[in-house]
């Protein structure tokens, strides 16, 4: 499978700024076996980590965690910037490399002790995913975990979130 997704990643030099290599999942998404296969991972590790729900990271994943939350036959919660949410939100600051950020979740969109899957596409420096389980904790539940499609381990997200895990587990399907 790793071979499969890999093959499906394309890589851009440059983008959004010179020096970067962004790594363009839209070709895997185009391609139904490569999706396909991804989501029934996600799915398993939904339901290996006994997750009552998942929640998918702005934006990428969002297209990855609800097919999975659906495949799993469990609930979907988006984590999305702020201001774009309707009605009562929580919302958690984060620093990034030059300011900083702030992601919301629904006041209810969490239950006292259900136990969340946290799902993205690319871990980097992990500060998102890291707001992401602090906003989870604050409404009550348990962290499942993390899944992710790709780490890029020369930037220690990693390294970053271990702390917030609190033993929990933070899988990537593929680490470069």
């Amino acid at each position: 499978m790793r071979t499969l997704l890999l093959s499906r990643i394309q890589d851009v030099p440059d983008y959004p700024k010179p020096g970067v290599m962004f790594k363009d999942i839209t070709p895997l998404l185009a391609d139904a076996a490569a999706f396909g296969a991804l989501t029934e991972a996600l799915a398993e590790l939904c339901l290996r980590h006994r997750a009552d729900k998942v929640v998918g990271l702005e934006a990428r994943g969002f297209i990855l965690a609800a097919p999975a939350a659906v495949r799993a036959g469990i609930g979907f919660v988006p984590v999305r910037k702020a201001g774009k949410l309707p009605g009562a939100t929580l919302a958690q600051a984060y620093e990034l490399e030059y300011g900083t950020a702030e992601i919301e979740i629904h006041a209810d969109a969490l239950e006292p002790g259900d136990r969340v899957l946290v799902i993205d596409d690319v871990l980097a420096t992990g500060g998102t995913a890291e707001a992401s389980l602090r906003l989870i904790r604050r409404a009550g539940a348990r962290i499942a975990g993390v899944a992710v499609l790709l780490e890029l381990g020369f930037l220690d997200g990693r390294g970053r979130l271990l702390g917030s895990l609190d033993s929990a587990p933070l899988e990537a399907l593929i680490t470069v």
